[in-house]
């Protein structure tokens, strides 16, 4: 009897497992590059070269994670360098914008449909999007609206990159940005969420 009840619940893990990853777009399509798309979280600001969280995401991965990342851009500015992500072939796109938005006071709903732009462009180019959550303090309302998005979407949601880090001295090289032992930790918060999608 408990061996048929561990069965069952095996089966039932594998189809929720299944079914969620369904849901999500352009799993298996024929693009071979990862590309984090973002802005100093992903450029690396406040840490050496080579340990900006693609770096390490990609050394985890064992393979090349494209680094499009750029200091100050805002997620309404975002949209405009698109055919540069697009003209990698991409797998997989890593999208994380918002955080610009949200300390320069712009309107969040601005930010929201930019971001829906970019996931868009990148599913319509047949990539898989990934939304990456900032989770900074006072973020809250871009979490629950970018999990939001990418159920609506089909994409992956990764939450909360900055959870646990962003108050924790030894973790940062600013008031905002992590230092290499902070960007470790933003990588491995990637790599458990996207490993299960990456062929």
């Amino acid at each position: 009897m408990k061996k048929w009840i561990g069965l069952l619940l095996v089966a039932a893990c594998a189809y929720y497992f299944m079914k969620d990853t369904a849901e999500i777009k352009n799993l298996h399509n024929p693009g071979t590059a990862v590309v984090a798309f973002g802005d100093s979280l992903t450029a690396g600001y406040g840490a050496p070269r080579g340990s900006a969280y693609p770096a390490v995401l990609a050394a985890k991965l064992g393979r090349e994670v494209v680094n499009l990342g750029m200091s100050g851009e805002t997620a309404a500015h975002a949209p405009s360098r698109l055919p540069e992500v697009l003209a990698q072939n991409p797998h997989m796109v890593l999208i994380e914008f918002g955080a610009n938005d949200f300390m320069q006071n712009r309107r969040m709903e601005d930010a929201l449909a930019a971001v829906a732009e970019i996931v868009d462009a990148v599913q319509q180019a047949g990539a898989v999007a990934v939304i990456v959550d900032t989770g900074a303090p006072g973020m809250g309302h871009y979490s629950r609206a970018y999990k939001k998005l990418a159920e609506e979407k089909g994409a992956v949601f990764v939450p909360g990159i900055l959870e646990g880090i962003f108050n924790k001295r030894q973790y940062k090289s600013d008031m905002v940005h992590p230092n290499a032992a902070g960007y470790e930790i933003v990588a491995e918060r990637v790599y458990e969420r996207i490993k299960p999608y990456l062929k």
